[in-house]
């Protein structure tokens, strides 16, 4: 189907740039710890919890690079369903319904594992919790 094969293409697309900025996150984190350990700098609350926002968005992308992997490989497998069988095609866009709802639902089960401390609020204690 084209408009899948359109989705797919905008998907790995989006794909390719979260592992960019993945990657630019990560040498970020690197470069501020090497910033902090050459000049001697005392890690005080605010640089700690910096350094782990910076980690969480890495392990956020990370979550979203792994939605859009099982959205895909979905995808190929209706649009390879399709084109030899109708009505196994179907079934398969029915799974594939489910699937993307199950896949939306565990993107936000991991954002809002990870947001907890992010946004201030009255009930946030000074620390950052994982799980």
């Amino acid at each position: 189907m084209l408009i899948l094969d359109s989705v797919d293409n905008l998907l790995e697309h989006i794909e390719e740039v979260q592992k960019d900025v993945t990657h630019l996150s990560s040498e970020s984190l690197l470069k501020m710890c090497a910033f902090i350990e050459n000049g001697n700098i005392e890690v005080n609350d605010d640089i700690a919890a910096a350094l782990q926002y910076q980690d969480i968005i890495t392990q956020q992308l990370s979550a979203t690079i792994e939605a859009i992997n099982s959205m895909r490989v979905s995808i190929k497998r209706f649009s390879h369903a399709f084109s030899n069988d109708e009505t196994l095609a179907q079934d398969s866009m029915s799974k594939l319904h489910d699937k993307l709802n199950k896949t939306l639902a565990e993107a936000k089960d991991k954002k809002s594992r990870f947001s907890g401390k992010i946004l201030d609020s009255e009930d946030a204690v000074d620390t950052i919790e994982f799980f």
